[in-house]
C-alpha cells in the first residue's frame, strides 16, 4: 500500500505540473489504475471490501444462530452462550463443518450490532443519586470488607462518601443524615437502585412498596425519591461510575486506617478536595456550580435525626436481648420483660418502658455474645457459687489490685471473700475502675479492705478529691479538745473498797 507521500508527488505531478496519466505511470513505475485513484483520493482510501463475504456453510444456519442470539437476551448474563458454545452446537446438532473462526466472526458482528445505545442526559439542579459500594480495608489491623455509600449530584459533579462495616438500613440513614449535613441541605429527588434496604417489592406501573426505615428517612427529611427499573443501573450512570471512581481513587492502595472514624474523615477530606476540580466541558470549578445545587435545596431539619433500627424484644432468662443474630446482656434484675432496641452503627441501646437500661458496642459477627459484667454483679452476689464459672466476668480485663483484693479477701472464708468481692465490684455501676483502683490500693495499705463501708469512704473521697485521712489541722474551725490519759489507780481504789 502507498503511502501519503507517494499520494502527495503523483498528485503534485498531475495538478501543479499537468503531467498525463501515462507520463506519470512510467516515470513512478506505478499502474495506470494506480495513478488513477491517487489522483481521486486525497489520503490512501485503504482496502474497500466491494462484494460481501460468502460464508456458504454458515449461512444456512444464520437463522439458527440468531433465534438462540434472541432468547439468550432474556437469559441471566452468565448463561448466554458464547460462540465457542454455539460452534459445540452446531457441529453436534447440525452437522456443521465449517470453522470456529467464521462462527465467532459473525457472533461477535451481530452482537455489536444489538449494543444498546443512550442518550446523553441533562440532570435538574437539586437532584441527587445514591448506591453503595464494596472495598477491602484494614481497620485497627484486621482487614475487613467496607460497604461505602456514595451520593452525588449530578448537575455540580460533587459527591459525597461515608464507610460502614455492613450495609444495611442504619448505615444507609446514617449515611445521609452526614452526605445532607455534608451539602448543607437537602436535595428535592434523589435516584435509587431497587435495593432491599428501602423496596420491599417492586409493583405495577413503575410503583414500588417501600420500608418502613426508608419512610421514616423520607418523612423527617421530605425529600422525593426515584427508583432505577430493574437490572438498568445506567439509568442512575453518574453515580454507579462515581462508586468505581471512588474506589480506585480514594481506596487504592487498600487504606488502613484505626477506625470506621480516621477513615470516614480521610474520605469527607479526599471529596472536599474534589470539589476545586474543573471537570471536562465546564468553565467554573465543582465548588461553585454546588452552589446552584444549594440554592434550591430543602432545608435541614431543625432537629437530628436518629439513625437506627428500631425492634421489639424480650430477655431471657440468662438476662441476654437478641439483635441481629447476637445477643446483649441487660440487668439481671428486669427478670423476663419486653424491651426495645434500637440499633446504630455503632452501638445497640436496649429501653424498658422507655427508659435506656444497656447501652454495648455494636457487634458485626454471627452468635457472639456481649457482656457487660456489671449486668450480673447483684444476682452473683446470690449466686455466689457460680462466681468461678461466670461467663460474663471470664473476659473482664481489670487492673492487677483487683486480684490481690480477691486473693486477701479469701484468705479467711473463700465464699464469703468472693461474696463480699462482688459487692465491691457493684461501686462500678456509678464509678469508674481508675478510681475504685485507687481506693483499693489506700484501703489495703491501711488494712481496712475487708471493710466494704471503708471502701466506700475512700472511693467517695478519691473521687471528690479529699484526702483518705482525716486531719484537723486542716479544718482551723473545727476546736481541738485533748483529754487526759486514764488513771488505773482509781480502779485499784475501788477493788480495794469492796474488799
Amino acid at each position: 500500500m502507498y503511502k501519503l507521500q507517494n499520494y502527495i508527488k503523483v498528485r503534485q505531478a498531475y495538478g501543479v505540473e499537468n503531467k498525463s496519466v501515462r507520463t506519470i505511470s512510467r516515470e513512478f513505475g506505478i499502474h495506470r489504475r494506480t495513478v488513477r485513484k491517487m489522483i481521486e483520493n486525497i489520503n490512501p482510501p485503504g482496502y474497500v471490501r466491494v462484494k460481501e463475504v460468502v460464508r456458504p456453510k454458515l449461512d444456512d444456519h444464520k437463522a439458527w444462530i440468531d433465534e438462540i442470539l434472541e432468547a439468550d437476551k432474556v437469559a441471566h448474563h452468565k448463561q448466554r452462550h458464547t460462540a465457542k458454545q454455539l460452534h459445540n452446537r452446531l457441529k453436534n446438532e447440525c452437522g456443521f463443518t465449517g470453522s470456529y473462526t467464521i462462527v465467532r466472526e459473525y457472533v461477535a458482528k451481530k452482537k455489536l450490532k444489538t449494543k444498546e445505545m443512550f442518550v446523553p442526559l441533562n440532570h435538574d439542579t437539586g437532584t441527587a443519586q445514591a448506591d453503595f459500594g464494596e472495598a477491602q480495608v484494614v481497620i485497627n489491623g484486621v482487614e475487613c470488607k467496607a460497604h461505602f455509600l456514595v451520593m452525588t449530584l449530578p448537575q455540580s459533579d460533587a459527591f459525597f462518601v461515608k464507610a460502614y462495616p455492613a450495609e444495611n438500613t442504619e448505615s444507609f440513614c446514617e449515611a445521609h443524615a452526614s452526605a445532607f449535613k455534608f451539602f448543607e441541605g437537602v436535595p428535592r429527588t434523589i435516584l435509587y437502585d431497587n435495593t432491599k434496604i428501602a423496596v420491599t417489592k417492586i409493583l405495577g406501573d413503575g410503583q414500588r412498596s417501600l420500608t418502613n426505615g426508608f419512610l421514616a428517612l423520607q418523612s423527617h427529611y421530605l425529600f422525593s425519591h426515584k427508583f432505577a427499573a430493574p437490572a438498568r443501573g445506567n439509568e442512575k450512570g453518574t453515580v454507579e461510575n462515581r462508586v468505581g471512581c471512588a474506589r480506585r481513587n480514594f481506596m487504592v492502595p487498600r487504606p488502613e486506617f484505626e477506625s470506621f472514624d480516621a477513615f470516614n474523615a480521610h474520605l469527607e477530606e479526599c471529596c472536599l478536595k474534589s470539589q476545586a476540580e474543573i471537570k471536562r466541558g465546564h468553565s467554573e470549578t465543582v465548588e461553585d456550580r454546588l452552589r446552584q445545587d444549594k440554592a434550591v435545596f430543602l432545608p435541614l431539619p431543625q432537629t437530628p435525626y436518629e439513625s437506627c433500627r428500631i425492634q421489639a424484644g424480650k430477655i431471657n432468662s440468662q438476662a441476654l436481648v437478641r439483635f441481629q443474630n447476637n445477643d446483649y446482656s441487660v440487668p439481671t434484675s428486669l427478670g423476663r420483660q419486653k424491651i426495645l432496641v434500637k440499633g446504630f452503627v455503632d452501638r445497640v441501646e436496649i429501653f424498658f418502658e422507655n427508659k435506656r437500661i444497656a447501652s454495648h458496642q455494636r457487634c458485626y459477627g454471627a452468635e457472639e455474645i456481649v457482656f457487660n459484667p456489671i449486668h450480673y454483679l447483684k444476682l452473683l452476689e446470690r449466686k455466689i457459687g457460680a462466681f468461678e464459672q461466670a461467663a460474663p466476668l471470664k473476659n473482664w480485663k481489670l487492673p492487677p489490685i483487683f486480684q490481690k483484693t480477691l486473693e486477701i479477701l479469701c484468705l479467711k472464708n473463700p465464699k464469703e471473700g468472693r461474696r463480699s468481692y462482688v459487692r465491691i465490684l457493684q461501686f462500678l455501676e456509678n464509678d469508674s475502675v481508675e478510681d475504685l483502683s485507687e481506693a483499693l490500693k489506700v484501703a489495703i495499705s491501711l488494712n481496712v479492705i475487708n471493710s466494704e463501708s471503708a471502701i466506700k469512704h475512700l472511693l467517695r473521697r478519691h473521687v471528690e478529691g479529699r484526702p483518705a485521712n482525716l486531719s484537723l489541722a486542716d479544718h482551723p474551725k473545727i476546736p481541738y479538745i485533748q483529754l487526759p490519759p486514764p488513771d488505773c489507780s482509781i480502779y485499784n481504789q475501788l477493788l480495794a473498797g469492796g474488799q
